[in-house]
């Protein structure tokens, strides 16, 4: 994962600007006269605009500009393919919540990802709006997910798997067949900010981040990040928890090395989650770190992709889950803050350093008042 260089054309850059509202000067108004194009403006202070490179640094010089930043990209944090039998949703206590009848049912949920399979069968029933800030590609030379046929019936169609492999996990049908979701009855949202390869620009991430706050709807997977934080993402990341968005985010695939937490999953404001395996130890795979907040299966997990299913490893596997939990906790009424609290405050200590698994593994059963069989 990384934050790629600039998006160039001859001596011009494409730039994301942070803006003080505070200054009387008019922030907004300085950047458009030296840009050559807008991009995207933002409801929050910032705008993507496309500019003279020599510009760059007399911007940054300015007092009432607060960051200008070139617009990077973001990855995935999905692993390897792997064939194993799904365990997640049991080693959470998820089938409790359902036999309760707590399904998550009225409850939006963005993935902000790839897309989700318009037409899975899986999914179909469950899936609301989508919003494409890239469009679905189909099977370009460079889409990295050999034997994706997805026709891109919708531009939010998926064209990666990623993003249908964890709207599975969050909200899977109950139909008797394939696979069923943590929340199986909550409403799935695509937002696809990321294309075929894996990698989303920044600006279009932040844009989709926006989005779902605009949108209101209270629970949001991010399952994809940078080493390199981005002040761009950190005002979206904001943005939207003042709306009340609760935001999910994957730790981050550092496979063990300290201090390895991807952004935006470093944000306090972001619920960050870690890996553990089917026994409860920790994935190898996952990153460590102080901003963990809770952990979640994401080793060997069956989920939905278009066309069929697969199992993948990951800590995007893992982001899913605690999405899920949250969309049943807060169908029962609580508030996306709320939520957040009930998942870490009766997660189970796995007996793990806290800058692995933070508070613990996901428990929905006490989460929700449940008797806890697991």
């Amino acid at each position: 994962m990384g934050v790629g260089g600039d998006r160039r054309d001859g001596d011009t850059v494409v730039v994301n600007v942070g803006f003080d509202p505070a200054t009387d000067i008019g922030g907004p108004d300085v950047v458009r006269r030296v840009a050559t194009r807008l991009v995207r403006q933002f409801s929050f202070d910032a705008l993507t605009v496309e500019l003279p490179r020599d510009a760059v640094t007399a911007l940054r010089q300015r007092p009432e500009i607060r960051y200008v930043e070139t617009n990077g990209t973001m990855r995935t944090y999905q692993q390897s393919t792997v064939q194993t039998i799904p365990y997640g949703i049991t080693r959470i206590g998820a089938q409790l919540a359902r036999e309760a009848g707590i399904t998550g049912d009225g409850v939006d949920v963005a993935v902000i990802d790839s897309g989700i399979d318009s037409d899975h069968p899986d999914l179909q029933a469950n899936l609301g709006e989508g919003r494409a800030f890239v469009n679905c590609r189909g099977r370009p030379r460079l889409c990295r997910v050999a034997g994706n046929r997805n026709a891109c019936k919708a531009d939010w169609d998926d064209d990666d798997n990623h993003g249908t492999h964890c709207a599975g996990v969050v909200a899977a049908v109950d139909n008797d067949e394939g696979v069923v979701g943590v929340a199986p009855e909550a409403t799935l949202h695509a937002v696809k900010v990321i294309y075929c390869a894996g990698v989303g620009l920044v600006s279009d991430i932040a844009a989709g981040i926006e989005y779902v706050a605009d949108q209101g709807w209270p629970v949001a997977s991010l399952s994809f990040g940078s080493q390199r934080p981005t002040n761009l993402i950190r005002d979206a990341c904001a943005y939207a928890a003042e709306e009340g968005v609760l935001l999910v985010a994957a730790a981050g695939n550092g496979r063990g090395r300290p201090n390895t937490v991807g952004f935006p999953a470093t944000l306090p404001s972001v619920l960050s989650v870690s890996a553990v395996d089917r026994s409860g130890g920790f994935a190898p795979f996952s990153s460590t770190g102080p901003r963990i907040d809770i952990t979640a299966p994401g080793a060997n997990i069956r989920s939905t992709v278009p066309g069929g299913y697969r199992q993948y490893s990951g800590t995007s596997m893992a982001c899913p889950h605690v999405a899920g939990a949250a969309a049943l906790l807060v169908s029962t009424g609580l508030s996306p803050a709320e939520a957040r609290e009930r998942l870490v405050g009766t997660a189970d200590d796995l007996g793990l350093e806290q800058i692995r698994q933070g508070a613990g593994l996901l428990n929905v059963a006490a989460a929700l008042d449940l008797d806890d069989n697991l």
